[in-house]
């Protein structure tokens, strides 16, 4: 199949556009989160009395966590949860773009402490970088990175109809791929 020029250049234009503010965001918090800078949570904390002692088993801690967050009118997070922490010290956590969960044992094992971590703006756009969303933005996120991949073969093949730029255009591939190599072996 051959692409003309203007073929190229309007495919280029057309979802650099379209997919420009998702890519910013991705850049920004990438970029921000490589510094330590991950955003902030607003954090409310409850001492929940339990009928039976704090179980290490995720259905009963996610039904558990589901009751509180409903009898507080609060939203479910949209990610997963889970149980971190090594043998009988081990906590709960439930993420989402919005909303964080942590479900905590205490020295009472009748007692247990729920943080309810709600995100600020940054936050919530690196939970969204960490595919803390929905399903919704993990589709949206995908057409994303098909338009990256998209944008970055009609600028190489925009480069390569100019028989002038070829031989740049393979210094410039061949010196990103070993500044990659390079970055990956030092890290």
């Amino acid at each position: 199949m051959k692409f003309n020029r203007a073929f190229l250049v309007k495919t280029h234009m057309t979802v650099a556009a379209f997919i420009f503010p998702v890519v910013m965001m991705f850049c920004i918090t990438g970029a921000l989160y490589s510094w330590g800078i991950k955003g902030g949570y607003h954090v409310q904390k409850f001492k929940l009395e339990l009928a039976q002692p704090m179980q290490r088993d995720k259905l009963w801690l996610t039904q558990l966590v589901k009751q509180e967050l409903m009898q507080r009118e609060i939203t479910l997070p949209t990610g997963k949860a889970s149980i971190k922490g090594p043998g009988k010290f081990y906590y709960f956590v439930w993420t989402g773009s919005q909303l964080d969960v942590e479900l905590e044992q205490t020295n009472n094992p009748f007692v247990a402490q729920l943080k309810i971590k709600q995100t600020n703006l940054h936050r919530f756009f690196v939970q969204l970088h960490k595919a803390k969303g929905g399903i919704a933005f993990k589709v949206y996120a995908v057409i994303a990175a098909t338009g990256l991949i998209l944008l970055f073969l009609t600028g190489f093949l925009m480069a390569w109809k100019l028989k002038k730029e070829r031989l740049h255009l393979l210094l410039s591939a061949t010196m990103g791929l070993g500044l990659f190599i390079t970055m990956l072996l030092t890290s």
